[in-house]
């Protein structure tokens, strides 16, 4: 891997089946390591239930509010600061309880890979817009 500035660029922003908004900040083949999205969550919305196979994930939450599910723990209640931690193939989720959208980054090692991303929610998938 060589030194690199990797800006954001708001219009590389989509949205995704699991229900929130990524942007892709940093994940690139030059860095397996690990990878850095921001995701952002409308107010009262929820994730759906999902896992990433072989990989930890750490949410670091930067601005609003939300409500995160994860294995085996209680619903915990999320605000700026907090990091939440995500071993390897554990089901989690996040809900958007604020009225203002829930942004957070999400910190994959090794790097996200679409291929470990499994949607274990029993619900129809729903559209942009859609809860």
């Amino acid at each position: 891997m060589q030194e690199e500035v990797r800006h954001m660029n708001p219009a590389a922003e989509y949205y995704t089946p699991e229900g929130c908004f990524i942007n892709e900040l940093s994940n690139i083949d030059a860095d397996p390591e690990a990878s850095v999205a921001q995701a952002r969550v409308e107010p009262g919305k929820t994730t759906r239930w999902h896992r990433i196979k072989e990989t930890t994930e750490r949410y670091v939450i930067l601005s609003g509010e939300g409500k995160v599910e994860v294995g085996n723990l209680l619903p915990q209640h999320v605000g700026p600061g907090d990091v939440v931690l995500i071993p390897p193939d554990c089901r989690q989720r996040i809900t958007n309880v604020g009225s203002t959208d829930l942004f957070f980054l999400a910190v994959c090692t090794p790097r996200f890979r679409p291929v470990a991303y499994e949607d274990i929610d029993t619900s129809p998938i729903p559209h942009e817009g859609e809860n």
